[in-house]
């Protein structure tokens, strides 16, 4: 499944993303991906809760202007810009690298640094 892409965090919550199918001019990179969050997740400035979200992105010069939105309101939360990754690095079409790995979320050639909140104790 090159178009989808999710983690586990050590509490057993589940962070993932699915490539959405658009077509058309009218699509204009608003809504292109779905996101799963069940645990909270920052993305460089952007703080999500757990939820469903939509992520679309518009191509800058040499980056991508990347906004997340409410899946249900379709509220923007926020935007974030995703940066080239290194020369000789793996396109990828969707995918969440594990933190131990990379915290990086990679859309095609770009990536957008996340960080896991750590979960309250019970």
């Amino acid at each position: 499944m090159r178009t989808a892409s999710g983690i586990v965090n050590s509490s057993g919550k589940i962070i993932a993303g699915v490539v959405l199918i658009t077509a058309g001019y009218s699509a204009d990179g608003k809504y292109s991906h779905y996101l799963l969050v069940q645990s909270p997740i920052t993305f460089g400035e952007i703080s999500l809760a757990a939820g469903n979200y939509v992520i679309g992105w518009q191509r800058g010069e040499d980056d991508l202007i990347v906004k997340f939105y409410d899946a249900a309101t379709g509220e923007e939360r926020g935007a974030v810009t995703a940066h080239r990754l290194v020369t000789g690095s793996r396109v990828e079409s969707f995918r969440i690298w594990p933190p131990s790995n990379n915290s990086i979320l990679q859309i095609g050639r770009f990536a957008i640094p996340y960080f896991l909140e750590k979960q309250p104790a019970k």
